[in-house]
């Protein structure tokens, strides 16, 4: 029987204050009310697996049961769980999300076992003690990016991504599926996206400075019909999916496919192939008709792959994530037909450019009902009302966002890009950048000083970013996500003191036990001691930065 206090993210309030127990096992049975099917389903598929419990329907009054209700008097995502002796556990939410988050509230109550995918201990009944949780988000953007075009992942690996999100509450994938290094949705109108434009010759092993190559062939791509499972499969689990297709900068991968994409009349871009360095390219994409005309018809295929209909898909579907960041603007400048395009259209510079041509997008999708979010550069320019921001170079373009009346996802490189190496040892794998501690994230605050209330509610949330320029696989996106995720997810969802405040202590003491859910899921997260020998990557070169990151 885990205790209660053991539970990540940490529950709002627990009352344990009358003793008894539950008793879970074979004769257990599950109500569940109408619009509860998410949670329902999860219980037995993942759940009553995991256990051997078969959890069949059963009446609303039967002892020792599981009920699922909805409760309009609970706000959305909330939820409250009430174990009681003789009763059952009854889980309450203010929406369907609210009641699956309790689902998961109450895997965590049940022990490792209910983290495995088959019962180790047939024929167990599971005790809980006498308690109620009431539970309810901090943030509604609760949210995690990973990265597959630098480093493919399959799509069981995604799927499990997933799956450890839902475990942590966290509702939002932002799904970064185009750079320079790799394209990895088939778009049926242009199929040399994925033919050319997702493989490239070689990988560089390491940061761009190491001298190694993996001299293999490395790629992938998801079918149209992987997306749709992806996307269904998050939405099982109230996840939204925001995808992410580079513009106009990140794009060698497409220019590679479609020279005519490119500045050509500067660069002999028919000669270019998927990069396979890492960094920002010099390639972009030339401001044309022809490429606008080109990004809409892949637009196109993605909005009915990535729906955004609320009445089946969880809330912020409705969110289309355009890049616009790091885009340099050499060949801009060396382009005749660029300049003439400039001209053309009353811009001042290359980098008014760079706005018209976020804000076309901006546009098309809006009239198509659809919001745009991009990387904080996208406010240079000016945005259209109903714009989003990804504020990932420190807090600054978050609070110009919010201050200018849009809505803000709190991501500083600073906080939360967990591909940051995590201590200062020499045998952290390939170290990347600042050290960023598990305690570190702890004490990350996603909404800075000098807001107002009004400006604070334009901020919906916050995110970690993962991405995977040195982790080559499945393995080293555990290594470097957790047991960091853990802290973000607790951020992300629980009423938290200041920083300075908070309990690191204890929570390290909480992560003893989720340790065990983590290896019972299979997650090859770095240990408090440091990395396993098969971790390490000695003598690959990383990044370093030293001293404590500028927080800005």
């Amino acid at each position: 029987m885990t205790d209660v206090s053991d539970v990540i993210p940490a529950p709002r309030a627990v009352d344990e204050s009358v003793p008894g127990e539950v008793r879970l096992g074979a004769d257990t049975t599950l109500w569940a009310a109408p619009g509860t099917g998410t949670a329902e389903r999860w219980l037995r598929s993942t759940l009553g697996a995991a256990l051997g419990l078969g959890l069949p329907p059963g009446p609303q009054d039967a002892r020792d049961a599981v009920r699922l209700v909805l409760d309009d008097t609970l706000e959305a995502e909330a939820y409250r769980l009430r174990a009681v002796a003789g009763e059952g556990v009854e889980i309450r939410g203010g929406d369907a999300a609210g009641v699956f988050w309790g689902a998961q509230t109450l895997r965590q109550l049940l022990g490792p076992d209910a983290f495995r995918r088959a019962p180790v201990r047939p024929g167990t009944t599971y005790a809980l003690a006498q308690q109620v949780i009431e539970d309810a988000p901090r943030f509604p953007w609760r949210g995690v990016m990973l990265d597959v075009s630098r480093h493919f992942l399959p799509k069981d690996a995604v799927l499990r991504h997933l799956d450890l999100m839902a475990a942590h509450k966290l509702n939002v994938f932002h799904f970064h599926l185009t750079d320079d290094q790799g394209w990895r949705v088939q778009i049926k109108k242009y199929p040399r996206l994925t033919e050319v434009g997702s493989w490239r010759a070689r990988t560089k092993f390491g940061h761009r400075a190491s001298p190694l190559w993996d001299e293999k062939p490395h790629g992938g791509f998801y079918t149209q019909d992987d997306i749709r499972e992806i996307v269904a499969y998050a939405a099982e689990r109230h996840i939204a999916v925001v995808p992410e297709i580079d513009v106009p900068g990140h794009s060698q991968a497409a220019i590679a496919a479609y020279p005519e994409l490119g500045n050509t009349d500067v660069v002999d871009t028919a000669s270019l192939s998927v990069w396979d360095n890492w960094g920002v390219s010099e390639n972009v994409l030339a401001p044309t008709d022809n490429t606008l005309r080109f990004y809409e018809g892949v637009f196109e295929e993605l909005l009915d792959l990535f729906p955004a209909d609320p009445a089946r898909f969880p809330r912020f579907s409705e969110f289309f994530h355009i890049g616009g960041d790091e885009c340099p603007k050499g060949q801009w400048r060396q382009s005749p037909a660029v300049q003439a395009r400039i001209e053309e259209l009353g811009l001042a510079d290359e980098d008014a450019l760079q706005s018209w041509f976020v804000r076309h997008f901006d546009n098309w999708l809006s009239a198509r009902g659809r919001r745009l979010i991009g990387w904080d550069e996208i406010l240079e320019g000016g945005l259209a009302e109903g714009a989003a921001v990804s504020s990932w170079r420190g807090y600054e373009g978050g609070v110009t966002a919010a201050r200018a009346g849009h809505d803000v996802v709190m991501c500083p490189e600073q906080h939360v890009y967990l591909d940051y190496r995590q201590d200062g040892g020499e045998d952290e794998p390939v170290p990347i950048a600042y050290v960023r501690t598990l305690e570190d994230v702890y004490r990350f605050e996603p909404v800075p000083a000098g807001l107002t209330p009004e400006q604070e509610a334009h901020v919906l949330g916050t995110q970690a970013n993962v991405w995977t320029e040195v982790m080559e696989d499945r393995a080293r996106v555990d290594y470097q996500t957790f047991p960091r995720l853990a802290a973000f997810a607790e951020v992300a969802w629980s009423a938290l003191p200041a920083p300075a405040a908070r309990d690191f202590a204890a929570f390290e003491r909480r992560m003893a036990a989720h340790y065990g859910r983590l290896d019972a899921l299979g997650v090859a997260y770095r240990p408090p001691t440091g990395p396993l020998p098969w971790q390490k990557r000695p003598g690959v070169l990383g990044r370093p930065s030293e001293g404590a990151p500028p927080n800005v």
